[in-house]
């Protein structure tokens, strides 16, 4: 990503209007007995589209956000989708994310992360105690964000594409440069 004040403000909003759609709209609607969360999915597209940086970034002001509104621990899901957008945008710099499809692994994978990782770290902070429905619920969860992620996924592709430097979802074409003819022996050769 280009590193702009139009790039800044451009992931400013995607956190900002990220964070108020799940705070204030997606945590009072319940699927199956679970809610879809955003929160991973915008960090997750950020790392597909953007890095590992710029979604570690992402994951700390989107957990930082949604700790001072909640209330809730500080700091405890801001270290875990920190670590979830650097690991995803990890995968993305070593990884060739050119599949249309990728988007629906990297939503499972940075849901699945983030609600383990915030279960595992609310039980070493706070000591609150962990059932097996916690585990149901980010199972539900992962299966819902899985089915939203391609729209989610395109939406953000759409905001951050001015500021890209490669999109990752655009297959990548080899150059083929054309021999010339020649002795098989020879070829290559000046002769």
């Amino acid at each position: 990503m280009i590193a702009s004040g139009g790039a800044v403000a451009r992931v400013a909003a995607l956190v900002l209007v990220g964070c108020i759609l799940q705070i204030s709209w997606l945590a009072a609607v319940r699927i199956f007995g679970a809610t879809p969360d955003l929160i991973p999915l915008l960090v997750g597209a950020v790392a597909l589209y953007a890095g590992a940086v710029s979604a570690a970034t992402t994951g700390f002001f989107c957990g930082l956000v949604i700790d001072l509104v909640l209330a809730t621990t500080p700091g405890a899901s801001s270290l875990v989708l920190t670590l979830v957008g650097y690991g995803l945008g990890r995968y993305r710099d070593l990884r060739d994310p050119g599949h249309g499809l990728v988007p629906i692994p990297i939503a499972a994978v940075a849901t699945a992360a983030y609600g383990i990782g915030l279960a595992l770290v609310s039980f070493l902070l706070d000591r609150t105690s962990i059932s097996g429905l916690a585990f149901q619920e980010v199972l539900l969860t992962v299966v819902l964000n899985a089915v939203v992620a391609l729209p989610v996924f395109a939406l953000v592709r759409r905001v951050l594409g001015p500021v890209l430097t490669v999109d990752p979802s655009e297959p990548r074409r080899r150059r083929r440069t054309v021999r010339e003819k020649g002795p098989i022996g020879l070829r290559g050769l000046e002769v």
